[in-house]
């Protein structure tokens, strides 16, 4: 059997290697940080499409680039129209009765307007439906509403929520042009699932206040206090309102039941809201059903969106608290946008480029705020139907805002005998599907500290507050990312049998340690952070293989080989580690060897001299010759003569 390097012929010590491991030819600094910047910013290489290119042709590209709609508008056919007609029209009876169904009902529509529109022009997602989101507007009404309460000062706090969108907006359109699209990556997927759980779980129980009838109602966020506000006003229930609402809700979850297992049949759940909020006006238009207590939305001011751009108070003493409830409803409501996006793209088998789309959400939330319209991103709820339904274009958007736009000139009034209870449980039925419960199984199943990591942000969420479940969460993962750099992984290699091949004893039982050896393996990068640790370890592994071979009775080893094919970078800290633990292995009469180094880690270790101090002929390009060569030299000569020898290269 020929692997590995089972053909390979080891020469005698003094001999050069067949194969020895080259340090990459030196390059300016000015071409190695170019190519780090665009490795880091421009990892798609946006720019190669502009290569040559005459001016005109550049200019051309440029707008298409910000505006895909200028790039598939000119090739759109009468096909994809239909299409389009049928998805927008789809996703329009879900907009409707999800807008209204936010406080106060009207912004709910004005913000499915005019950001649709927007990111119809400038979003690269063909199947991506945005309108306002229930987690960003719980955790925007959590932030502001620790410095002004909406029922108190309901004008300034609506002005600060426009303020805040706003600035969500700038940031998430600075993030895209800047390239730094990547920074929402940061929030893991057990973050993600943890927050978006916790959130969605408060979202349903708020919304007792609606299917009870409720007047007043505790403005915490936390499933304690809400529960407190719920039962703690039994006397003032109301029967009418919670039979309603929950007739309304179990005909909801049957729909979404009914088209999930028969997706041909998605029009039967993106139609169950609209048919509530007509049902439930109908029922109580002919039973006068509000003037027995159950209450309804009441007159809708007709008409589009008035602008609010004079409104945004820049001046106001709650700048800061806009700014950062901007900052982080901007971060949340785009990674949610993005992981939408990106997921219904991958079954189209089409691109999403991150940066374009945080350009596109930045604008619509930018264009939002100056007209009257909440924090608006990319929905799951209205994308699954907007795919299901055969979208083929992001039309589908404006065909949806122009149904809106003909309710807000027209249909407002017909709207006034809409029942809260029928919009909470609308509510209620959109949050259950963000509760993942198959994710977080999933989590527990594959990888424990994701599982801990996704509850500590539901609990937080759940138990504390939205900002105090976001903060622990991010927190445990940063930690844990810190700790995958701060504590990398060692392990002990083995020979696999019949082959030139070494692999982990851990992993792979048969493989056997080679006598005489002790062949280490470190997969991380070796910088400050690790330095101290990887000494350490690797000292430890040294007494650790020491004293069993000396319980055994066995010789001792006379090599330690490390195995750096995983190591992508050294910095001056992982060097001098290095130079400190062949000192400390020739007190003991061992052999340092490096096998499989890297071109980064080969450059730095030449520029420091440690190739010099370590000697040129210990650095090999595999295990195998690693272990070959050291074989040879074992039964020629004592590795102890062999150091002297290198010390007088």
């Amino acid at each position: 059997m020929s692997m590995g390097n089972g053909d390979y012929k080891y020469p005698a010590a003094g001999v050069e290697c067949a194969h020895r491991v080259a340090v990459p030819p030196p390059q300016p600094f000015t071409k190695s940080l170019k190519t780090s910047l665009k490795e880091t910013f421009f990892p798609d290489d946006p720019l190669q499409q502009f290569k040559n290119q005459p001016a005109s042709k550049i200019f051309r590209l440029g707008l298409q680039y910000l505006f895909p709609i200028l790039e598939w508008g000119p090739r759109y056919s009468f096909q994809f129209l239909k299409a389009d007609l049928i998805s927008g029209i789809s996703i329009a009876s879900l907009a409707i009765p999800y807008g209204i169904a936010n406080q106060p009902p009207i912004l709910g529509l004005y913000s499915s307007f005019v950001p649709p529109l927007v990111y119809a022009m400038m979003g690269s997602s063909r199947d991506l439906a945005v309108g306002t989101v229930g987690v960003g507007s719980l955790l925007m009404a959590s932030m502001l509403g620790n410095e002004v309460k909406a029922n108190e000062h309901p004008q300034t706090y609506l002005h600060l929520a426009f303020l805040a969108t706003f600035f969500a907006g700038v940031f998430q359109a600075s993030l895209g042009l800047l390239r730094l699209g990547f920074v929402v990556d940061f929030l893991s997927h057990g973050t993600k699932v943890g927050f978006m759980g916790g959130a969605a779980t408060v979202v349903c129980l708020q919304q007792l206040k609606g299917v009870l009838g409720l007047d007043h109602f505790t403005h915490g966020t936390g499933i304690v206090s809400v529960m407190r506000s719920v039962f703690t006003q039994t006397h003032q229930w109301r029967w009418e309102s919670g039979v309603m609402g929950c007739c309304f809700l179990f005909f909801l979850m049957r729909t979404k039941y009914f088209s999930k297992r028969r997706p041909k049949f998605f029009w039967v759940s993106a139609m169950g809201p609209l048919t509530s909020v007509i049902i439930g006006s109908l029922v109580v238009y002919l039973t006068r059903a509000d003037r027995l207590g159950v209450q309804v939305i009441g007159n809708l001011k007709k008409g589009l969106n008035p602008p609010s751009l004079s409104e945004l108070p820049f001046g106001s003493p709650y700048l800061w608290t806009a700014i950062k409830t901007g900052i982080v409803t901007g971060i949340i409501s785009a990674a949610e946008g993005m992981a939408v996006g990106r997921s219904f793209a991958m079954f189209k088998n089409y691109p999403i480029d991150g940066n374009k789309e945080m350009i596109a959400f930045g604008m619509m939330n930018i264009a939002g705020s100056c007209t009257s319209c909440c924090l608006t991103t990319g929905l799951f709820s209205r994308s699954e139907v907007n795919f299901n339904a055969g979208c083929k274009t992001a039309l589908s958007n404006i065909v949806m805002a122009m149904a809106v736009m003909i309710t807000l000139l027209f249909l407002t009034p017909l709207l006034h005998y809409t029942p809260i209870a029928v919009l909470s449980s609308i509510s209620i039925a959109a949050m259950l599907g963000l509760i993942d419960y198959d994710a977080a199984i999933h989590l527990w199943k594959v990888d424990k500290f994701d599982f801990i990591v996704c509850m500590t942000a539901y609990i937080g969420v759940g138990f504390g507050s939205v900002e105090i479940g976001l903060v622990q969460a991010v927190a445990i993962s940063l930690l844990r990312m810190l700790l995958f750099v701060a504590r990398p992984r060692t392990s002990v290699l083995g020979n696999i049998p019949d082959s030139k091949i070494y692999r982990s004893v851990d992993q792979y039982p048969a493989a056997s340690t080679v006598p005489g050896f002790l062949i280490l393996e470190i997969d991380a990068p070796i910088c400050f952070t690790n330095a101290g640790y990887l000494r350490e370890r690797i000292l430890r592994w040294i007494y650790e293989e020491e004293d069993k071979l000396k319980a055994a009775g066995e010789s001792s080893f006379q090599y330690v080989i490390v195995a750096m094919g995983a190591v992508s970078n050294i910095d001056t800290s992982g060097i001098s580690m290095l130079e400190e633990v062949k000192k400390s292995m020739e007190r003991r009469e061992l052999k340092l060897v490096l096998a499989n180094p890297g071109g980064e880690v080969m450059k730095k270790m030449n520029k420091s001299k440690f190739i010099g101090v370590l000697g040129q002929e210990w650095i090999y390009l595999t295990v195998g010759e690693a272990v070959g060569a050291c074989n040879f030299m074992l039964h020629t000569s004592h590795p102890k003569a062999m150091a002297d020898d290198s010390s007088m290269v």
